[in-house]
């Protein structure tokens, strides 16, 4: 009976101590970071102020860098959108550019953007 009872004293301790470690752990560390970008995204589609979209999306750029994190693929892209929007064409070409440098999966996509603007056309 005390073989017993100390068994289950034995599992009761494993199972507490387990739990209070795992609760320790740290976070893992994501990827990204995507800071206010999806939030932007959704204020985007909802008709938000495109000047206000900017200066978060620039918030949060500097955000990340502070943090030494990597931007999440489409940042630059969507700023480079919405820079094409207010008519600031050489920050939205920078922005498009580094889409490019960051992410090479998408300089198909975007030197099509950009053949539309050397064009004349809206995006």
């Amino acid at each position: 009976m005390h073989i017993t009872l100390i068994k289950r004293a034995g599992l009761v301790l494993a199972l507490a101590g387990s739990a209070f470690l795992s609760g320790c752990a740290s976070p893992a560390k994501t990827l990204y970071g995507w800071e206010g970008y999806q939030p932007q995204v959704y204020q985007h589609f909802k008709g938000e102020s495109t000047d206000q979209q900017i200066a978060e999306m620039e918030k949060s750029l500097q955000t990340i860098s502070a943090r030494g994190a990597s931007v999440p693929p489409g940042f630059h892209a969507h700023l480079g959108m919405l820079y094409s929007l207010t008519g600031k064409s050489d920050q939205m070409v920078a922005q498009f550019e580094d889409e490019k440098k960051l992410f090479p999966e998408s300089a198909a996509y975007m030197d099509f953007l950009l053949s539309k603007v050397s064009k004349g056309e809206k995006l």
